[in-house]
């Protein structure tokens, strides 16, 4: 077995590395593991620090699965529950026509009431606000809930949801793909076979969409490494990830809070050998709503190329599970200046990492 200095000359030469050989690599220094992703994120990216002009549209909270980490989820009777019209939610995004955002990110609960047409209506009807924002829209879990509640196959109800205007999937629901660890954090909510079925049938379709991770709770750091593994061979497979993003455990407020929450320096190995690992993906994202503004800087010197985008205070999903970012906005000069101290250059791009340019 090679041991870490052979394994960061391999990683060093462009190598792949195998599962075994990640979870040596876990242990090698800090600054090691962050000259190595900086390699290959230099090697994928360039210079360039990614962003967006973006808003997330949360239609509700109300959902029929109860994760134990999830801090979002409210019961239909409780106080803090919203369930927002479509006339609401097109309100909502009315206020931004002419603002040049160029992406809707829509997730939420999944509504027992809210079916695949409720959707497609939506999305229709949002679009036709802004019909130069691509509308990137639900989480695995809640597209197998709503495509068979109209009791189509998973490829019918994407093409349903392609042809009235959504053009990406992000990569929430994964958690961890461990079958025996997530029967235990989601015991009712899809299973892994389910994330993974629906992301390669959206990828058969035409249709980009990102993956994530739940790190930072009970999953070992084999764990970690199996669930990114079998990203790696789905993307291998398919081609059709654009971006991969771990997502730190946050732990107020939800039934798993007494596990309390790992330390920057964890944040920093998990992105770095995500870049390292994930040598198919071609964007690693910090999502500085997750982290705060602060972490996410630190994250540039460990393989990410991407911070997601100026969000405008519009997702509550992170501030409810007492993430710092209570009311998170990010403007484009802090973008500018974030890239600059890392020595890299702020791109403002489209949801597929097209260049835009103003």
């Amino acid at each position: 077995m090679k041991n870490i200095e052979q394994i960061a000359e391999a990683v060093s030469r462009g190598q792949r590395i195998t599962p075994e050989e990640a979870l040596i690599l876990w242990d090698a220094p800090l600054w090691l593991l962050g000259r190595l992703a900086t390699e290959r994120k230099r090697a994928k990216s360039g210079d360039a620090l990614y962003y967006n002009r973006n808003i997330h549209v949360e239609p509700t909270n109300i959902c029929v699965f109860n994760c134990r980490f999830c801090s979002y989820r409210r019961p239909a009777d409780s106080p803090e529950a919203w369930d927002y019209t479509i006339e609401q939610m097109e309100d909502t995004v009315r206020a931004y026509v002419g603002k040049g955002l160029t992406e809707l990110h829509i997730v939420g609960g999944v509504h027992p009431k809210h079916d695949l047409w409720f959707y497609t209506e939506l999305i229709r009807r949002l679009k036709a606000i802004l019909p130069d924002a691509a509308i990137k829209a639900f989480t695995a879990v809640e597209l197998a809930y709503m495509i068979e509640k109209a009791g189509l196959s998973y490829r019918e109800g994407l093409e349903e949801l392609k042809r009235a205007g959504m053009e990406a999937i992000p990569g929430g629901g994964a958690e961890i793909f461990d079958e025996k660890l997530r029967a235990e954090i989601c015991p009712d909510k899809g299973s892994t076979a389910v994330w993974l079925e629906m992301h390669r049938t959206a990828h058969e379709l035409g249709i980009p969409t990102n993956a994530t991770i739940l790190y930072g709770h009970r999953e070992s750091r084999e764990q970690r490494i199996d669930h990114l593994r079998r990203l790696r061979e789905l993307q291998d497979a398919t081609g059709g990830f654009n971006a991969f993003i771990p997502l730190k455990y946050r732990s107020r407020n939800n039934s798993m809070q007494e596990l309390g929450e790992v330390s920057v320096v964890e944040d920093m190995r998990m992105l770095a050998m995500s870049r390292i690992f994930l040598d198919n993906f071609d964007h690693i994202k910090a999502y500085w709503v997750m982290y705060g503004k602060s972490v996410a800087e630190m994250a540039l010197s460990f393989g990410a190329d991407d911070i997601d985008g100026t969000i405008d205070d519009s997702t509550k999903i992170y501030s409810m599970s007492g993430a710092e970012e209570q009311h998170p906005r990010l403007t484009i000069a802090e973008i500018e200046r974030m890239a600059a101290g890392a020595g890299l250059r702020a791109v403002e791009r489209d949801t597929v990492y097209n260049e835009i340019k103003r």
